[in-house]
Formats: C-alpha cells, sequence, structure tokens
C-alpha cells in the first residue's frame, strides 16, 4: 500500500463524525477494507441503533492471537469558529493531518488496521493470529470494550496493543481506574417563608458534600508511577428559585483510582456514608455510578512491555519510555476477559487530543504502521520461544 493510500484511509475516518455515536458508519467503512480478503474474518456486535463494535481476525488461529484495539468514537468538535481546518475535513497541510479524532484515536486505529491489511495484501506467514477490536464508546465510558470482553471476544488473549495516543516514543503499561458518581438529594419544597414545613435538599446534600471530601483525603497511599487517589466533586446543581426551599440538589464527582485501591474498597466507603446520613431525619439521598473502571496495576519488565519498547527503540530511533497513564483506557474493560494477558498502550499522537484544530503528523502516523507491522510478528517469535 502506498503512503498516499494510507493518508487516504486515515482522511476518510476522519471525515465520518462518529461523535460519541454512528460507529456502525465507521465499521462499515472498516469492514469494506477487509472485504477483498475471504480469509479475514470480519464480525459486527451492535451496542445500539448506528453504533456497531467491529472484530476482525486474520492469521493462524492454531497459534497465539494477539489483540489490537482502538475506539471509532471521537469528541465533539465543540466551537467549529475555533478551529482553522474543518473538523472533519481531514485535511493535509505540510506533514499535518487535521480534524477531530486525528490525534485521539483515528490514526491509531487506522494504523493497527493497515498493518492487517498489509499482511493480507503481501500474503505474510504468521505464527499466530491477530485479531481487531474497534469498540465503541470508549469516550464516554468504554462501554463497547465491556461488550466485547462479556461476549469473549477477549478471552485467551496472548497480549493486547491498544492504539491510543501515548505517542510512540511511551509505552504505557499501567493506567489509572475512574469513578464517576452522582448523589441525588430529594427533601420536599415549600415557600422559603415557612422553612419548618419542609425539606432542603441542598442542605442535606452538603452534609455528603463536607463528609466525602476528609473520607477520601483517608487514601494517602502513593503509587510511585501513576500517583495519590484523586477524587474531584465538578458538578453541582439544586433548587428552583430563590424563594423556595429546594425539594432537588444533586452533585457529581470524578475520582481517578490507583492500584492500591480497588474499586469496590471505594463502593463500600461511599454507600457507606450515604447510608449513614440517611439515618438522620429528612435525609434521602441517592447514589449512582456512571461506567467505573478499574485500575490496570501493570509490570512494567513484562515481556510485551520490554518488546515494544525495543521495536520503537529500533522503528523510531529513539529511547522510548515505560510509564504509566493518568486516564482510563478500554484496556480495563478487556482485562475483565478469561485468561491472563498483559496490556499496553501505544500508538501515534500529539498533544492536541480533544483541542480545537487537533492534528497529526503524518510522518510519526505513518511510522507507527512500521512499528506495528515489525510488533506482531516479533511477538510471536517471542511467545514461540517461551513455549519451546
Amino acid at each position: 500500500m502506498t503512503p498516499q493510500a494510507k493518508i487516504e484511509i486515515l482522511q476518510h475516518l476522519i471525515q465520518i463524525p462518529s461523535v460519541n455515536a454512528h460507529e456502525a458508519d465507521v465499521a462499515d467503512y472498516l469492514a469494506s477494507l477487509f472485504a477483498p480478503y475471504p480469509q479475514a474474518q470480519v464480525e459486527r456486535l451492535t451496542y445500539a441503533p448506528g453504533r456497531d463494535n467491529l472484530v476482525v481476525t486474520i492469521g493462524n488461529t492454531t497459534g497465539p492471537r494477539l489483540g489490537l484495539s482502538g475506539h471509532m468514537d471521537v469528541v465533539a468538535p465543540g466551537d467549529e469558529s475555533a478551529w482553522t481546518h474543518a473538523p472533519f475535513g481531514g485535511e493535509v497541510v505540510g506533514d499535518q493531518l487535521f480534524g477531530r479524532g486525528a490525534s485521539d484515536m483515528k490514526s491509531g486505529l487506522a494504523a493497527i488496521v493497515i498493518t492487517m491489511l498489509e499482511f493480507l495484501e503481501q500474503g505474510t506467514p504468521l505464527a499466530g493470529s491477530v485479531r481487531l477490536l474497534a469498540t465503541v464508546g470508549e469516550e464516554t465510558g468504554e462501554y463497547g470494550a465491556a461488550q466485547l470482553t462479556d461476549a469473549g471476544y477477549a478471552d485467551h488473549l496472548a497480549g493486547l496493543v491498544i492504539a491510543e495516543p501515548s505517542g510512540l516514543d511511551q509505552v504505557v503499561y499501567t493506567a489509572r481506574g475512574v469513578i464517576d458518581y452522582k448523589v441525588v438529594s430529594t427533601g420536599k419544597g415549600v415557600h422559603s417563608a415557612s422553612p419548618e414545613l419542609g425539606i432542603n435538599a441542598i442542605t442535606n446534600l452538603m452534609k455528603f458534600y463536607n463528609a466525602v471530601g476528609p473520607l477520601m483525603a483517608q487514601h494517602t497511599k502513593i503509587d510511585p508511577v501513576l500517583g495519590g487517589l484523586l477524587h474531584n466533586v465538578d458538578l453541582i446543581s439544586g433548587g428552583e428559585q430563590i424563594n423556595s426551599i429546594p425539594a432537588h440538589a444533586e452533585l457529581m464527582a470524578n475520582m481517578r483510582t490507583i492500584p492500591a485501591y480497588p474499586n469496590q474498597v471505594i463502593y463500600d466507603e461511599l454507600e457507606g456514608l450515604v447510608a449513614q446520613l440517611n439515618q438522620e431525619p429528612g435525609v434521602q439521598l441517592d447514589l449512582t455510578y456512571s461506567f467505573p473502571e478499574e485500575a490496570i496495576p501493570g509490570d512494567p519488565n513484562a515481556p510485551l512491555v520490554q518488546l515494544a519498547k525495543q521495536i520503537s527503540d529500533q522503528v523510531c530511533g529513539h529511547d522510548t519510555k515505560v510509564v504509566g497513564s493518568g486516564g482510563a483506557n478500554d484496556g480495563a474493560e478487556f482485562l475483565r476477559a478469561k485468561g491472563d494477558f498483559t496490556s499496553i498502550e501505544i500508538g501515534p499522537g500529539s498533544n492536541t487530543s480533544h483541542q480545537p484544530d487537533e492534528y497529526i503528523a503524518i510522518q510519526d502516523y505513518l511510522q507507527a504502521i512500521d512499528f506495528y507491522e515489525a510488533l506482531v510478528p516479533a511477538f510471536f517469535a517471542a511467545q514461540a520461544k517461551v513455549h519451546a
């Protein structure tokens, strides 16, 4: 495949506005690229109308299986007047290709797809199989990865490479988890001239707010790579008007967890606090979570981690760092699958993810393809030595 053809595939992906939805349009396009190769097994798993996960498997299914993963959704472009280049134009200027998802993460997705296509095109013999896991909904909760995991598509992988935009000079082997939660306070609305007849939902919500900060601050362990536990109340709303006692109030908080504190520890503490406060007269608090993810512990010396570093050093000519990530990724869901395997994150990107004029350097994008095409056979060769 020519460099121009590789660039055009990425442009086409960016021109599909899969903003927190419409991933089926991306899946349609990717599936069409594999259509000329009957030896490629193409499967789809629908999450919701217009939202299909895509799974493509190639190679020798009797050998070990390496997963290559990328998400098909992107975040919204925001105020398009802040963009110099159309967010869904895929415009090329010099060595830069612009558009929403150019960095996060359609360049990584395109690179792993092209890697598989070139193996098919060139008839490359593989000592194992490669499975593309293209997911929906990563930006809003990793629920495509959760669905694929529950359906068994990640079972018994020998390794997993997620093409998130770490930069090719970094291998991410560990990552924070996340807990997003909401607390709703229900009271009784009355005229503010007679507050004794009502129940102030804001007052009761503030009881939780004032208690949860000190409770979470007791978690003082520090991960040497990821740092400490993070807890931030980011949204608070309540009340109807200035002269009415509020009958409803709510807050939402975001937590970034570390391996030292599994999510269940946090659930137990939050639920215990809510139960304690609900014992007080007039207090009615309800706690819910949205798409929590466990932290990924990882091992910097795991064979896949070190192999990815070695291949990146060779292909890209730099010293690749082995690092942790403050953000969650689909690996947290895939690691729930049957079997014991290492998940890493390495892919092309820039520091413009989620920003206006998001871009990828074309040289980095093309180099990422070279990296994945070298990593896959090296991984299978390493697996053969282990099991020899």
